[in-house]
């Protein structure tokens, strides 16, 4: 059995649905860490709750691992989760093995070299990067390279007032919003499934 690690805590975030539901997520204290909010993830899974279940997905830069969880809460069957910083991937991990969440994995490399390598197709693929890197449009070029299933869903999220990236041909918003600081946005690669 592993022993839970003294490290501190930054605060938590809650899983809002399914399985897993009101179950608290960690989130460790890494520079430009930021956690997708409550309100913004309710509004995400209302948007895929037709489709959710028995997706495969990838949480890129995943950070607290939150938008990942939440899916595999509501019936996603897969998550690979992107993580290069270790602190955060480890905590991850950590809350995997609470869950017992067989269909999670967690791989710490940078999210762009990731891309690089070899491609599996995944359903849905949640894209939120550091707000300061604006990496959008090159991560989804990347993920047109052989990430994508058919009818895959990708997820982006970045600071309010940015344009929303220069799609790969095929790809079409489905929805967009904005709360506080942050735009968001459901985005069809390839036709709807």
């Amino acid at each position: 059995m592993k022993q839970r690690s003294n490290r501190k805590l930054a605060g938590e975030v809650r899983i809002i649905g399914g399985e897993w539901r009101g179950r608290r997520v960690p989130v460790v204290p890494v520079e430009g860490l930021r956690p997708t909010g409550d309100r913004i993830r309710e509004t995400l899974f209302n948007w895929l709750a037709p489709s959710i279940s028995g997706m495969n997905c990838l949480d890129l830069f995943a950070g607290t691992g939150v938008l990942g969880l939440e899916a595999l809460s509501r019936g996603a069957v897969r998550a690979c989760f992107v993580e290069k910083r270790t602190e955060a991937a480890t905590a991850i991990e950590d809350m995997l093995g609470r869950l017992g969440a067989a269909g999670g994995r967690v791989v710490q490399a940078d999210a762009l070299r990731f891309l690089e390598g070899p491609a599996e197709p995944f359903d849905l693929v949640f894209l939120d990067p550091p707000f300061e890197a604006a990496a959008h449009g090159r991560l989804c070029t990347l993920l047109a390279r052989g990430w994508l299933a058919e009818g895959a869903r990708v997820y982006l999220e970045m600071p309010a007032k940015a344009a929303l990236p220069e799609m790969p041909q095929g790809w079409q918003l489905l929805r967009e919003k904005t709360a506080g600081h942050v735009r968001y946005a459901l985005v069809a690669a390839g036709p709807a499934r």
